[in-house]
């Protein structure tokens, strides 16, 4: 694979995950307790024999830089073995900023100009999923085509989400739509590209437009061929709220295919054991945990059911956690319960507080696209005073604080925040 270098798009802003990306990045955005989406990306080029990677950011991209480092975690570090960030080359111009997922390779083409390499792996940093890269590259060498896209078959109702290629029975790509609002078929592009390198320099020079699946695939049908790599296993697009819940529910699904054991994902803990050092779980003699995730450093003394729970947390005596998603030091009160609802890192939910009840079928109000499937969200070191109740499809914003509560009790669908924050997407 030393013929083969990777550019991993890291960059995008992630505004259907609403304020889990407010302040950050979406590769960046905790999964499975320990981990990072990004994690899943960058241990399948380390795990395939990928020596060096690019890793093009844009939006927020501190947390990301930080996680990342330089790389030693996926062992990207020595003579020969890179793990490289390479933000916008930003001037006087607006158009200094990443355009499309092709701007954004076309800007940093001289860090491919650096190696001798005969092919561009061009991956997504969003997507939860394992591959060996090596299986891609040898369908790729053998049907002798230089463009391969990686694909797999999704349900007819998620297919207008994708790219959709129709193909004949050698896997020769035959049509393309984008995002169709009536697929042909549903095939869909998990937006993973191997191009010769020299052809992806003219595909780049040649063809209209900033986007890969807009803009450059049509080109190289139009011009050349292009061939789809069949993929069976797990795989998951992160890019909604729900699907990023979904994702963390299949971690304790045993039927799921999602494997963390096996998979051999790694990560950067660092910025988490700074804080102070990780020490084991405690679980109180009354606790009760069943089919869950708990992390590192997390004292439960309530009920947790079904949930994944990240390092540091508090669960208080007869607080009960169920079919939730609980990030980094978050703290919850006595006598409170959390029906399948996400909390983001650092927040306090007080004593007595409900939420995720009631009615799932009332869309957020302000979010109706980004929050309807019954999901509640609570944003970054927000803070919820003690005997509140929060219903489904609820927004708590990143840094909400008590003086931001003036009732007691929200409905399906309501937003809570500060007059003073910023109303991101």
């Amino acid at each position: 694979m030393r013929k083969t270098i990777a550019l991993l798009l890291a960059g995008g802003v992630g505004s259907r995950l609403n304020v889990l990306a407010q302040v950050r990045a979406k590769p960046a955005v905790t999964f499975g307790g320990n981990y990072r989406i990004i994690d899943f990306t960058l241990s399948n080029i380390a795990n395939s024999g990928i020596e060096n990677v690019g890793i093009l950011t844009q939006y927020k991209p501190y947390s990301l830089m930080k996680h990342i480092g330089t790389g030693a975690a996926w062992d990207f570090i020595g003579r020969s073995r890179r793990a490289k960030i390479l933000p916008p080359k930003t001037g006087l111009k607006d158009n200094d900023w990443y355009r499309g997922t092709a701007d954004a390779v076309a800007q940093n083409f001289d860090f491919i100009n650096r190696f001798k390499c005969e092919r561009v792996l061009i991956l997504s940093g969003d997507h939860i999923y394992y591959m060996n890269y090596l299986d891609l590259v040898d369908f790729h060498k053998a049907h002798k085509t230089q463009l391969t896209i990686a694909t797999r078959v999704v349900s007819p109702e998620m297919a207008p989400e994708f790219g959709i290629a129709q193909v004949d029975e050698n896997y020769k790509i035959i049509h393309w739509e984008e995002k169709p609002r009536v697929p042909r078929s549903n095939l869909a592009s998990m937006g993973i590209y191997l191009f010769n390198t020299d052809f992806l320099r003219e595909c780049l020079q040649q063809a209209e437009g900033h986007d890969f699946g807009k803009n450059v695939i049509p080109w190289v049908l139009e011009q050349r061929e292009a061939y789809a790599f069949p993929f069976d296993a797990y795989w998951q697009d992160v890019g909604t709220i729900k699907a990023y819940w979904d994702a963390n529910m299949d971690l304790i699904n045993p039927n799921s295919g999602l494997n963390l054991e096996h998979w051999k994902i790694r990560t950067n803990p660092i910025e988490e054991e700074m804080k102070r050092d990780r020490i084991p779980t405690y679980l109180a003699s009354r606790a009760r945990v069943s089919n869950s995730i708990i992390s590192q450093d997390c004292q439960i003394f309530g009920e947790v059911v079904n949930s994944i729970i990240s390092p540091g947390v508090i669960i208080s005596e007869g607080a009960r956690v169920i079919d939730s998603v609980v990030m980094h030091d978050t703290f919850i009160g006595e006598n409170t319960t959390l029906r399948k609802t996400i909390v983001d890192k650092n927040s306090y939910i007080g004593d007595n507080c409900f939420i995720g009840y009631g009615n799932a079928s009332t869309p957020n109000k302000r979010y109706p696209k980004h929050i309807n499937s019954g999901i509640t969200v609570i944003g970054k070191a927000a803070r919820i005073k003690p005997n509140i109740k929060i219903s489904r499809n609820c927004l708590v914003f990143y840094g909400v604080d008590f003086k931001c509560f003036q009732q007691h009790e929200y409905e399906a669908g309501s937003t809570i925040y500060s007059e003073t924050a910023e109303i991101p997407f």
